[in-house]
């Protein structure tokens, strides 16, 4: 039984609006009972998408959120909000707004603005804090431009908040992975031969299963408190190379080259490099206490193997 088979009648046909329904939202629209226990819309840019969605219990929404004219018929239609799309990657003046969260959130502002909104952000607005444990209580120390666009959609979220008394929880989530989610296992860039760290320059990472995601997401719609952040992370306590290295154990590939960082960067992309450049530990104890949350699969070891 999904979280809401506890609910009581009165509340299983709520409203339930899904921004960026991509494989996460997806899930979590099955968790919600796929639309069988509340009413599931969600906002695609794409019509193709539309059949799909449908054929999940989604209502589909045809809207851009680059164009703000196409989220006016948003408002007052859901009485939840789960967030779930990404800033814009580039083409924007101020290229540390995310001018996607900002027209979101005036748009739910307009007109009896949702009980609950949930943002799923990132754990890269922490920064680089050299490998420490980090709680929610850490400040953001973003040094990436995706980074400071999502501090900036957190403050959106948090400004409706404020404003208006939506009950928003900030989901921090850091590399989401799953057997049956498209790129959502290292066996491509293992097959690559892509180089690691040498274990002296090595950085901690972190993971998600999609699945345990999507279920944080669920419960944070009707548990999370008011304006409250949570790290969305497993128990895993990993450097990034050895993440590698067991997983091509685990599927019968050779292990990833380790380089010096001082030679990574005439080897590998801009992109892989930044994550690379931040180290850290995170604690998950809201996510356990305040969500409630028991993750399925609690290491990486378990998620893998699915």
């Amino acid at each position: 039984m999904t979280f809401l088979g506890a609910l009581p009648a009165r509340f299983r046909r709520e409203r339930v609006l899904i921004i960026g329904c991509g494989d996460v939202g997806q899930r979590a629209a099955r968790e919600l009972g796929g639309g069988r226990r509340v009413r599931l819309l969600a906002l695609t840019s794409n019509p193709d998408n539309a059949g799909a969605l449908r054929g999940q219990g989604i209502t589909p929404l045809i809207g851009n959120l680059d164009r703000p004219a196409d989220l006016q018929r948003l408002a007052g239609l859901a009485t939840r909000v789960l967030h779930l799309a990404p800033p814009p990657s580039e083409g924007q003046a101020d290229w540390q707004a995310d001018a996607r969260t900002r027209s979101l959130v005036r748009t739910l502002a307009r007109r009896s603005p949702p009980s609950a909104l949930v943002y799923g952000s990132t754990t890269g607005v922490y920064g680089n804090c050299e490998g420490r444990w980090v709680d929610e209580s850490a400040p953001t120390r973003p040094l990436t431009p995706r980074a400071w666009r999502r501090v900036d959609a957190e403050a959106s979220v948090h400004w409706l908040a404020r404003a208006l008394g939506v009950r928003s929880t900030l989901l921090r989530i850091p590399g989401i992975y799953a057997p049956d989610r498209a790129g959502g296992t290292p066996q491509e860039r293992l097959r690559r031969g892509t180089p690691v760290l040498r274990p002296e320059d090595d950085v901690y990472t972190n993971h998600i299963h999609a699945d345990d995601l999507a279920r944080a997401c669920v419960l944070a719609l009707w548990r999370g408190k008011p304006r409250r952040t949570i790290n969305v992370v497993d128990d895993t306590e990993l450097k990034m190379g050895d993440y590698f290295d067991f997983a091509a154990d685990l599927y019968g590939l050779p292990r990833p080259p380790r380089v010096a960082r001082d030679a990574a960067g005439d080897q590998l992309p801009m992109v892989l490099l930044s994550f690379m450049s931040e180290s850290r530990r995170l604690h998950n104890r809201r996510m356990k206490t305040e969500l409630g949350l028991r993750l399925r699969y609690p290491t990486v070891a378990q998620g893998l193997r699915g």
